[in-house]
């Protein structure tokens, strides 16, 4: 979802670790909120992925409306966070969890890691996004799509076209150029593999789509596909298309990323370049809906709920694009100009029900792993 600053990783790795974000937006211990409640302000913490990041200006407006400072303890790609929050489910280690999403969610639901509650502001979501229905043991945040990026740089000086879809990756031309995340620990390794789940289906007896996903795989393993542990080390570490935060680049120029993982190579680049330097192979999407939910068992059940309003408020909706390079899901959010113009936009991206998800994905994620990893 993002690249980095010229020195520290930018936007959805902001930080690392546990980070206190308080009014002025940097590290800290309990300082005063200059609010009513006391010296201190009230602390309500947020466990997430490491790829949370939100303007300090607008948790500083979080503070000033409600008192209570965000702690943020960030736990790694988003289904390491997941697994930790059921591990300690009934003790966990914070308050509110943000990035469970609509691959992972049934994971969460059947393990009973959230309380119930309807955020103020749900009317204005649409309903195709709540996909927890009345029930509202998560609120719907954001919206992205997962495709494979590409090294505009590399190609042009190859004079080979990237590829644009799924097909085009099992072409000899593209072969030990790409790199995806563990679909068994990270949100964005599972949905590109869900992608092929969605174009290739369980198999059919004829046609370039005999052996289903499965065989698709198979062939993608043939062509030199690297697989790593999760977003930050693919995107940071192994493309050689990413701003980067070191001084060496990877050299594979496909990754797997985000549909709106190229304003954030503009955006952090100094000056701004008139074109991105990545690009985005559109026939190889697949749909990420993200989730919060007020944590069973969180010791500051008042000050989550109020995150979470806060969460699908306009103000922080419209923060989103341009610090997690994500879609708002509240209707009438703005999305900046650099956002949408640099931003690829994805007609039809893959999609799986989220009960076929549900009732198959372990299932998937093993079948994968034995095919690809092991």
């Amino acid at each position: 979802m993002s690249t980095t600053r010229k020195i520290t990783v930018a936007a959805l790795a902001a930080a690392l670790g546990v980070t206190t974000l308080t009014a002025c937006g940097g590290e800290t211990k309990d300082s005063p909120s200059g609010g009513a409640e006391g010296p201190k302000a009230k602390t309500v913490t947020l466990v997430t992925h490491d790829s949370f990041a939100a303007s300090g200006s607008v948790l500083k407006e979080f503070t000033r409306e409600t008192g209570y400072t965000v702690k943020v303890l960030k736990s790694g790609d988003a289904g390491e966070a997941l697994n930790k929050e059921i591990l300690t489910k009934g003790s966990p280690q914070g308050d509110v969890f943000f990035g469970v999403d609509n691959t992972l969610l049934s994971r969460a639901l059947d393990n009973g890691l959230f309380t119930p509650y309807e955020a103020k502001g749900l009317a204005e979501i649409p309903r195709a996004v709540q996909l927890d229905g009345d029930k509202h043991r998560v609120t719907p945040v954001d919206t992205g799509d997962i495709c494979v990026n590409y090294d505009k740089k590399y190609f042009a000086d190859r004079k080979l076209a990237p590829p644009q879809s799924f097909d085009d990756l099992l072409k000899p031309a593209y072969k030990n150029l790409l790199v995806t995340e563990n679909a068994a620990t990270s949100s964005p390794g599972l949905g590109f593999v869900l992608g092929t789940v969605a174009r290739y289906g369980e198999g059919s007896s004829q046609g370039a789509d005999a052996g289903g996903w499965q065989g698709y795989w198979k062939k993608l393993k043939a062509n030199g596909v690297k697989v790593v542990s999760g977003w930050e080390q693919a995107y940071n570490e192994e493309f050689s298309g990413s701003a980067g935060g070191r001084k060496a680049k990877g050299d594979r120029p496909l990754v797997v990323s985000y549909a709106s993982s190229p304003p954030v190579e503009v955006l952090y680049s100094d000056p701004q370049p008139a074109e991105a330097p990545t690009g985005v192979a559109t026939g190889t999407c697949f749909r990420q809906i993200e989730f919060a939910g007020l944590l069973k068992g969180a010791k500051n059940e008042d000050g989550g709920k109020a995150l979470l309003d806060f969460m699908v408020s306009k103000k922080f909706q419209e923060d989103m694009p341009l610090n997690m390079f994500v879609n708002p899901v509240v209707e009438g959010a703005k999305l900046p100009e650099l956002f949408t113009r640099f931003g690829a936009v994805v007609d039809k991206p893959g999609t799986i029900a989220p009960d076929r998800i549900a009732d198959n994905r372990e299932q998937w994620i093993q079948s994968w792993s034995s095919l690809v990893v092991k």
